[in-house]
């Protein structure tokens, strides 16, 4: 894990040698869960940002999905794509969510799930002798095996179609540019205000702030203690 930061870290310096302006998405990243759930002020919404072949991610996802389901439309949960660069086969894999998404919100998640299940399919000693088309080829056809038959299609064509490229790549800049910006630009500024900058997975936020590693819920009683405290703060407070 220590190494696998420190690599990330050497690229994300290096990245911040880049002074390109960054765009901002045609509408906000994230892919609400359960689908079809609305995203409200009235709502704890918690952010999640995964890499679909990060074992962290994947043990951290049965508690996490129990919360909405548990409380209902009181909690929003709306899952970022980070692929981390030294996660082989991290970007072509969140590609795949992206393509699953236009189709059908509901396949995202059944093929985050199945990617979880199959994780070490994707892992680098896994396919460091395949091409980029044969791992493609391997997600198609888990793909195929996880949504049904009539995906088989829209994943081969999702391949080849320029807008789930460009998707996932502003997908993981929004996450990293505040970062950037906050080293180029120096450290007087509150950090706070310069977004989330989010380097590692999974990391979570809580109405728009960061929980800290150590805080991070192993279990659904977990988090239910981080949102029990925000649905009851009185009751928090007097026991």
């Amino acid at each position: 894990m220590i190494r696998a930061f420190f690599l990330f870290l050497v690229f994300f310096i290096i990245g911040t040698q880049v002074h390109a302006q960054l765009i901002p998405p045609s509408k906000p990243d994230g892919f609400v869960y359960p689908p079809g759930r609305r995203v409200d002020p009235d709502t704890i919404l918690i952010e999640a940002f995964y890499d679909p072949v990060c074992p962290y991610s994947r043990d951290s996802w049965p508690p996490l999905k129990q919360a909405p389901k548990h409380y209902g439309s009181r909690v929003s949960l709306l899952l970022h794509l980070l692929p981390l660069p030294y996660h082989d086969n991290a970007y072509v894999t969140s590609r795949a969510l992206h393509i699953a998404n236009t189709h059908n919100a509901n396949a995202t998640f059944s093929l985050l799930e199945g990617f979880f299940k199959h994780q070490a399919m994707f892992y680098g000693a896994q396919t460091q002798l395949l091409t980029r088309p044969e791992v493609v080829g391997r997600i198609v056809k888990l793909g195929t095996a996880t949504l049904g038959n009539s995906y088989r299609h829209v994943l081969k064509s999702g391949f080849n179609d320029t807008k789930s490229e460009r998707a996932t790549r502003v997908s993981f800049k929004v996450q990293v540019q505040a970062k950037k910006q906050m080293y180029l630009i120096g450290s007087n500024i509150e950090r706070h205000s310069t977004s989330r900058g989010v380097y590692g997975t999974p990391t979570f936020y809580v109405n728009g702030f960061k929980l800290p590693d150590a805080d991070t819920p192993s279990e659904l009683g977990g988090w239910k203690k981080i949102i029990d405290s925000l649905i009851h703060p009185q009751k928090v407070q007097g026991s």
